[in-house]
């Protein structure tokens, strides 16, 4: 049986690649494409024969978001993944919260894209590791996005991974064994997470750090 599928997303020239990764198996058909959320919305009222929707984010008029909500509402039984350049926490935790059924980022190749597409269909949750390992930190340390106060805090992936040692009570010289670093190094690498996030003590750090979901 044919699998029915919907792009939205304002970008042709994103449509025609999504659609083109598509091509690549027998079971799938494009239905139709989009441009943005009114545009879904308008052409699900003549045909609301589809099984799933690949949906961007950002786009006029109605963004995805918006749309997966809308459309959860009068067509629940449509699987809707979100497939986005954008992997922030907002919009990971808006997209589930609008019930979108899986996300994925845009760089996914044609067989991951597949693969995602069917275990939607069967009832899972199609993630890309690194946006399944923010939705868990998302579980563990939940944030209040609408009354949350943007910082604009900038760690380097080393700083995170430093942070994230701290965290679990491991002293300077561990640190280091573990990421093959020496102590001094160690040190420097907290010195500036101190300076970034504005904070004076390892208690301080961690707990601002969680605040904002950097660990």
């Amino acid at each position: 049986m044919l699998i029915r599928i919907a792009i939205v997303d304002d970008n042709v020239f994103l449509q025609k690649a999504i659609a083109e990764k598509l091509s690549f198996f027998e079971d799938l058909t494009l239905k139709f494409t989009a441009i943005d959320g009114k545009d879904l919305q308008q052409k699900l009222e003549k045909d609301k024969n589809l099984d799933l929707i690949l949906m961007d984010i950002e786009m006029p008029l109605c963004n995805g978001i918006e749309a997966t909500k809308i459309i959860k509402s009068k067509f629940p039984q449509i699987k809707i993944i979100m497939l986005t350049v954008f992997d922030n926490d907002e919009n990971i935790f808006n997209a589930i919260k609008a019930g979108a059924d899986g996300y994925l980022l845009k760089e996914v190749n044609p067989k991951e894209l597949y693969q995602g597409i069917i275990e939607t269909l069967n009832g899972g949750a199609a993630m890309n590791p690194s946006i399944a390992l923010k939705t868990l930190k998302l579980l563990r340390n939940p944030v209040d996005f609408e009354n949350r106060e943007q910082e604009d805090i900038k760690l380097t992936t080393r700083e995170v991974e430093v942070l994230e040692q701290l965290s679990k009570g491991l002293n300077y010289n561990q640190i280091a064994e573990n990421l093959f670093l020496s102590p001094s190094t160690v040190r420097k690498h907290i010195e500036n997470i101190y300076n970034k996030l504005q904070v004076h003590s390892k208690i301080e750090a961690i707990q601002k750090a969680r605040d904002n979901n950097i660990i």
